[in-house]
């Protein structure tokens, strides 16, 4: 599964403000409404679900929250570099400031958890998040996120 078959220049987010995790995430579930043209309460209850399951705050100031979503027809993914960052609940209980949301059909098993996983990888790598936290142009983090991504596959 290829970085761009779920990812797309206007899916990043480069200085989302925010003061809370909720806020953050109903920010996102805002800005993926727009994107997959699904209701924006729908995708934000879907990854509230989610957390209320076990936080996706991964550790290392990044979370990872996720969903399947009734009616969505592919893979959708957000990313987000926080201005601020904000408490997620995460493992390590550190503030999380790099957040990519990724929302599936409901009939998406393995390709959920490939890309996922994808996601995941991608993230653990410290020099990435580093280069992430480094810019605040939106061009710029799609571009470290889709080089970066071609290699970790």
């Amino acid at each position: 599964m290829e970085f761009s078959e779920f990812m797309a220049p206007e899916c990043v987010v480069a200085n989302l403000r925010v003061t809370s995790k909720k806020q953050a995430l109903q920010e996102l579930a805002r800005k993926a409404a727009e994107i997959v043209g699904a209701d924006e309460r729908q995708i934000f209850e879907v990854v509230m679900e989610r957390e209320r399951l076990g936080t996706t705050g991964v550790g290392n100031g990044i979370a990872i929250p996720h969903g399947k979503l009734p009616g969505l027809k592919r893979l959708a993914g957000l990313f987000a570099r926080l201005e601020k960052p904000v408490d997620f609940e995460a493992i390590d209980e550190q503030p999380v400031d790099l957040i990519f949301l990724l929302l599936a059909p409901e009939g998406a098993g393995a390709d959920h958890l490939k890309a996922l996983a994808r996601v995941s990888r991608l993230l653990r790598d410290r020099r990435v998040c580093e280069k992430l936290r480094g810019s605040d142009r939106a061009d710029a983090l799609f571009a470290l996120l889709s080089e970066h991504a071609a290699h970790a596959a």
